[in-house]
């Protein structure tokens, strides 16, 4: 009896798919993005004209990073966590947001990390 189980058991063991591992969480990368800076009542703010997001660290850029004219992207982004940084003042401008990039359908995301302002007004659209 112990010779059948025994068997039994060998057959399940072998006919069964080893188990899979579980599968990695996604990296959420820091990004570097620079766009126009625009504001749409209640305060629901987003990234215009966007540049492609470019790996980064979550500091604010040196001045080396902040392009002499600003660049016109076809992007947009949403931002949240907003609420650190005072928008209102950059509201219109270019600016260079950093954060993580939340791929999403259909618009993505950027949780923030910096703002700083690249010029007072944003390009015109060509």
């Amino acid at each position: 009896m112990t010779t059948i189980c025994l068997i039994a058991a060998l057959r399940l063991g072998l006919t069964q798919a080893p188990p899979q591992p579980a599968a990695a969480p996604q990296k959420v990368e820091i990004v570097s993005v620079t766009g126009c800076l625009k504001e749409t009542p209640p305060n629901t703010w987003t990234l215009t004209a966007a540049t492609e997001p470019v790996p980064s660290s979550a500091n604010a850029p040196p001045p080396t990073e902040i392009p002499a004219a600003p660049p016109l992207g076809k992007n947009n982004f949403r931002l949240i966590g907003v609420s650190e940084f005072n928008l209102p003042a950059h509201r219109d401008h270019t600016v260079i947001i950093k954060g993580l990039f939340i791929k999403a359908t259909p618009m993505s995301r950027l949780n923030m990390t910096s703002v700083v302002t690249v010029a007072p007004s944003c390009p015109a659209a060509k």
